[in-house]
């Protein structure tokens, strides 16, 4: 069963204050508590005039999924996305694929033919290839949790 929900993104300047509140308390909810990772997730990034913040919604407007998509050199010296999590409230519910198609999409929109690194949590090397993103990096650790560097080549703009 996949949920029903709707995509948008938002560039920084474009969130409400309560977006902005949302999706900052949901970032903790996860990265902070879930993951017991103690760190200052609401960073500078977030601010960038290039940043897109693509927020799912579910049919009563609650906030349930998201990940945050960073131009070229922002993170990395490729355009990059991250912070990506769905909520505890609908996990399982196939919201991933849908996600990171709509961010594929986003991403293809703004800046056409790029190259997307990322860095993964390590046990979702395979889900990403799914996508054509390939081991970039050995696995390393971060905030205790195995992650690994991804790439995914565009088709170039050249």
């Amino acid at each position: 069963m996949t949920a029903n929900v709707t995509w948008q993104a938002k560039a920084y300047a474009d969130l409400s204050l309560d977006e902005l509140y949302e999706l900052l308390r949901l970032r903790s909810q996860v990265f902070v508590i879930e993951q017991n990772c103690v760190y200052l997730d609401p960073d500078d990034k977030d601010r960038h005039p290039e940043a897109v913040h693509l927020c799912g919604r579910d049919a009563d407007g609650r906030l349930v999924a998201y990940l945050r998509i960073l131009p070229a050199g922002l993170s990395y010296p490729q355009v990059s996305f991250g912070r990506v999590l769905t909520a505890a409230s609908h996990r399982g519910l196939g919201l991933g694929g849908p996600m990171l198609e709509a961010a594929l999409i986003e991403i293809e929109r703004r800046w056409p033919g790029a190259d997307i690194q990322i860095g993964a949590q390590a046990h979702l090397q395979a889900y990403y290839g799914r996508y054509g993103f390939q081991p970039s990096s050995e696995p390393y650790v971060e905030d205790g949790i195995p992650h690994i560097d991804l790439l995914r080549r565009g088709r170039g703009t050249g």
